[in-house]
């Protein structure tokens, strides 16, 4: 299926009436749907990348249906449906005996509940899968490592010496965003969790064969072994044929890096004395990747002074895996900005604009890396009261979910959140006394 031509027309058709030219310093999630989204709304993007190629990087990561709403408004539903997986369940276990201490029904019910389904994925083929999108939008540049910015012109320089001049700067590079320093005004060090994450993929193949683990492929559940300072999450990804496995635990000296190789051996030693799927689990990883877990505190600002610089994704508010929403909030970063930008009408109103995509993104991104860090304690409970009382609350839900008592089991969550409704939400409350009703859209999307 040639994702380029499946893409739907996002605003209408609305095309912003000034034309920018953009450079969106990064490649990954945020930035191919910011090039995407913008390209959408008449701009002309460039897309600097530092690597010299394109290729397959991390490994299964999660699709909630804050995310899925934008990728099928986009055009993608139905190479979403050929290449994921939809977990039936999400269920968490004690570390040691594998009793099931949550239990929560997803599938179908997830899109009833939220309006768009959850999904499992391979990075990789998110990553893809956007990048069909972008190419059409998007002049990308590979090699193209930038060494500074000078915010008021503004302009990038690379690494080659060449100088960009440009009328907008996107930093989307990440947890080491060196745009993210232009906008704070110097060095932003991040603090150590004390956590790093093994990740790593195996074949479904020999799990099929074995009794104990083949129900795991069988009845497809998002699982979550909770443990002492460790926790493991894991799940099917593409079609089924493998399985993605996350192991966070006490860092030993890993570096903060999405590529960085790890031992498995070393891996395993972490998690001796856990029940016997999740060693069973382990003994077929051959290579895994390590992942030192930083954390930052949200920032004051996304948006440079000057209304010229402004950043997205990992670069204003990296998210630590334990909420699943870190490349959802990226893609929605590159939603709004794409949506608001597609009514420009004079360059003027550049900063302002800027500022409501703060405004919109600001809160929720904060909220979200906040909750993230509160999951890394409730996961790590060492066993006694407090996790007797985690436990002990989490089956009291689980015995709710399973029609054995009647309580209230919902549990708010980001889910609901529609980033092209949030924009026509602000527009009409605020966006219109801003800027005037001459850019109103023709429609809801």
């Amino acid at each position: 299926m040639s994702i380029s031509k499946v893409h739907k027309v996002l605003y209408d058709g609305r095309k912003a009436k000034a034309c920018l030219d953009i450079v969106i310093v990064g490649c990954g999630l945020g930035g191919l749907a910011a090039a995407f989204c913008l390209g959408q709304a008449g701009h002309r993007i460039t897309v600097l990348e530092s690597a010299p190629a394109i290729g397959e990087v991390g490994a299964g990561i999660q699709t909630t249906p804050n995310l899925t709403r934008l990728l099928i408004r986009w055009g993608l539903g139905p190479v979403l449906k050929e290449i994921t997986v939809k977990p039936e369940a999400l269920a968490f276990h004690r570390w040691k005996t594998g009793e099931r201490v949550a239990y929560t029904r997803w599938g179908d019910r997830m899109e009833k509940d939220h309006g768009s389904p959850y999904y499992h994925i391979h990075r990789a083929d998110l990553h893809k899968l956007l990048f069909d999108l972008a190419t059409p939008f998007m002049n990308l540049r590979l090699s193209s490592r930038v060494v500074a910015v000078d915010p008021t012109i503004p302009t990038v320089t690379l690494m080659s010496g060449e100088v960009i001049k440009t009328d907008l700067i996107i930093g989307a590079d990440g947890i080491k965003s060196l745009v993210r320093e232009v906008v704070v005004g110097g060095p932003d060090k991040p603090v150590p969790t004390g956590d790093a994450a093994y990740r790593a993929i195996i074949s479904t193949k020999p799990m099929i064969k074995d009794p104990l683990l083949k129900p795991l492929v069988d009845t497809p559940e998002m699982c979550g072994w909770m443990g002492p300072d460790k926790h493991i999450m894991a799940y099917c990804i593409r079609g089924k044929k493998e399985y993605n496995m996350v192991m966070i635990h006490p860092d030993d000296g890993s570096v903060e890096s999405w590529t960085a190789e790890g031992s498995a051996d070393k891996m395993r030693s972490h998690f001796i004395g856990w029940e016997p799927r999740v060693v069973k689990l382990l003994s077929h990883v051959k290579t895994a990747l390590q992942w030192k877990l930083m954390d930052r505190a949200p920032l004051d600002t996304w948006v440079h002074s000057e209304g010229k610089v402004v950043l997205l994704g990992d670069a204003c508010h990296p998210m630590l895996p334990y909420r699943a929403q870190g490349s959802a909030m990226a893609i929605e970063d590159g939603a709004v900005i794409g949506n608001l930008l597609s009514r420009l009408t004079d360059r003027s109103q550049v900063p302002a604009l800027l500022q409501a995509y703060q405004a919109l993104r600001h809160p929720r991104a904060s909220a979200t890396q906040a909750s993230a860090r509160l999951n890394q304690k409730i996961f790590h409970y060492h066993d006694g009261p407090e996790q007797e009382a985690r436990d002990a609350s989490m089956k009291q839900a689980m015995r709710a979910e399973l029609g054995e008592i009647d309580i209230d089991a919902t549990e708010g969550n980001a889910n609901h959140y529609d980033a092209d409704l949030e924009v026509e939400k602000w527009w009409k409350e605020q966006g219109e006394k801003i800027f005037g009703v001459e850019n109103e859209p023709t429609s809801k999307m």
